[in-house]
């Protein structure tokens, strides 16, 4: 195929748990590839996080995460990303496994 080795680019998407993020986009000077997770011109990850919350909720560690994203969506997401979107609600857990209970 004509269509590899393109290299990569960087584009900066914004994260409702993180805020900025920057991501290595893969060329496609075909225009055949269809992105997955971070569609063309999105700018917003409401997705990614909520997956990533559920998996963590789940259990798994950030390494887990970040390797069921390469498994399942092709997509590789750093363990210190997963990090990141876990860290902002991790005190609003705290808070609610801490919360007082009815009797």
């Amino acid at each position: 195929s004509t269509n590899t080795r393109n290299g990569t680019r960087s584009k900066t998407v914004i994260s409702d748990a993180v805020g900025e993020i920057e991501i290595s986009v893969l060329r496609d000077r075909a225009s055949t590839f269809e992105p997955q997770i971070v569609r063309k011109r999105q700018r917003r990850l409401g997705d990614v996080d909520e997956i990533v919350l559920s998996l963590y909720a789940k259990g798994l560690t950030t390494g887990e995460i970040s390797a069921h994203f390469a498994e399942i969506y092709g997509a590789s997401i750093s363990k210190e990303t997963v990090s990141r979107i876990t860290e902002s609600v991790i005190a609003e857990m705290q808070d609610w496994v801490s919360r007082p209970l009815d009797s």
